[in-house]
């Protein structure tokens, strides 16, 4: 399990189409993927979990990823909520 803060740099945030983008590279990984945003734990492979979050611009969460491809899954992740779009 690897797991790293993050302050989204999204400008919007992850709202629906780059929670969307999200989710699709998420599942792309076989590794478990989690969002943790103010002790609230969210499955990163869920649309509405995502999206449930309302996580914004300058949020601090916490990525984790669990698997056999996690470091990967972390870094793609990372970079992606990390960019503005």
């Amino acid at each position: 399990m690897v797991e790293k803060k993050i302050v989204i740099g999204l400008s919007h945030g992850l709202h629906a189409r780059p929670a969307a983008s999200f989710v699709k590279m998420a599942t792309s990984f076989t590794s478990e993927i989690k969002l943790v945003k103010n002790d609230k734990n969210v499955n990163g492979k869920s649309i509405m979990g995502v999206m449930a979050s309302a996580i914004a611009k300058g949020d601090e969460i916490t990525l984790i990823a669990d698997g056999s491809d996690e470091v990967e899954a972390l870094a793609a992740l990372e970079k992606m909520l990390l960019e503005d779009e």
